[in-house]
């Protein structure tokens, strides 16, 4: 299946290098800036300084990611579908999520991204926050000039809406208690992780199946099945932060931030010495990775040794399996679903915890 997934994954590439070209062209200007009048006429604007706007977006884009969102929209679409209609959309999850790990990594002084200094660090805060959010909008283009009906593309917009909507409001719940001492419940935590991580992968599957001519109900009902493999990509996620890292990132990091993750949750509700694990984290934040590096290990091991590591990835499993199997049983056995099957699979070996 892994050569399946990357057939599709080469066809999702080519159209985010069409939404994000190495060089703005006149059909890119005339369709993202638009001809209202003299005035805005897009010939008046040089190209060197668009593509110096794009530069940022470009730059993140290129270091790849794993795109499960993008591949996943195209999978439900072939569900009920034989042809590949759906493929100009697919940057419409791929590009607003790399817009908020710009913004993401500015609001939490991150230095490294994919193994790479942070995209802030390379062009500046201001170029990359404006670039950050410009990923927000540029969708607007790729649903207007979609091969589809007004329902579906009015369909897109509103999901595309609530979409952007919840995530922001996720992220700002991850901000407000990484910056304070509350720790969230497990059921808030969830929350903030199905607003932040499962909207997009709720806004693939749902896309997926409404273009596919999919009802509102099953694109709704498939929706929120993804929602759920969003929750447990991020706990895994979490997990994995505090065992190897994750790729392109530093070990630990997620504790220099100050963010209260699902082994930290988990790790409170064990009766685990939070005094103790809050010097750590505050030794850390203050110094920062490499400086911090010791207090980074301490909490690890406090939080490792706790078995609250084994918790949350025991949780991860069980959310990804029940998700699994309402899409799985949902629909015929095909090579959509294999590749579906694929991509959790994929999830759930993607960290290991090493024997105590």
């Amino acid at each position: 299946m892994k050569e399946k997934y990357a057939e599709r994954l080469t066809k999702i590439e080519e159209y985010l290098q069409t939404i994000l070209p190495e060089k703005v062209n006149k059909n890119w200007k005339d369709a993202v800036v638009g001809n209202f009048s003299q005035v805005t006429a897009p010939e008046k604007l040089k190209n060197e300084f668009l593509d110096m706007i794009n530069a940022p977006a470009r730059d993140l884009l290129g270091r790849g990611g794993k795109r499960w969102r993008p591949v996943l929209m195209t999978l439900f679409y072939e569900l009920y579908r034989g042809d590949d209609r759906i493929l100009p959309l697919t940057p419409l999850v791929e590009l607003p999520h790399n817009g908020t790990l710009i913004v993401d990594d500015i609001e939490d002084s991150s230095d490294f991204r994919r193994g790479k200094p942070a995209v802030h660090l390379l062009y500046g805060t201001d170029v990359s926050i404006n670039t950050g959010n410009l990923l927000y909008f540029l969708p607007h283009v790729l649903i207007d000039s979609c091969d589809f009906s007004d329902e579906i593309k009015l369909s897109a917009y509103r999901y595309y809406s609530e979409t952007m909507t919840r995530l922001h409001i996720g992220q700002g719940l991850d901000i407000q208690w990484h910056n304070c001492d509350y720790i969230p419940t497990v059921d808030e935590y969830m929350a903030m992780c199905s607003f932040k991580t499962g909207g997009l992968a709720l806004f693939s599957g749902r896309m997926g199946v409404r273009a596919g001519g999919g009802s509102e109900m099953d694109a709704l009902r498939m929706g929120t099945a993804c929602e759920a493999m969003g929750i447990g990509f991020q706990i895994v996620d979490d997990v994995t932060n505090l065992v190897t890292g994750n790729p392109g990132k530093k070990r630990g990091d997620d504790i220099v931030e100050g963010k209260k993750s699902l082994p930290v949750i988990l790790f409170r509700e064990n009766g685990g010495d939070m005094k103790r694990l809050s010097e750590f984290f505050s030794i850390a934040g203050k110094l920062g990775i490499d400086a911090g590096n010791d207090a980074v290990e301490e909490a690890i091991a406090l939080i490792q040794k706790s078995g609250a590591l084994e918790l949350a990835l025991a949780e991860a499993h069980c959310i990804l399996d029940s998700s699994r199997d309402r899409i799985l049983s949902a629909y015929k056995p095909c090579e959509a679903l294999d590749i579906i099957a694929y991509i959790f699979d994929s999830f759930a070996k993607s960290v290991k915890l090493e024997e105590k």
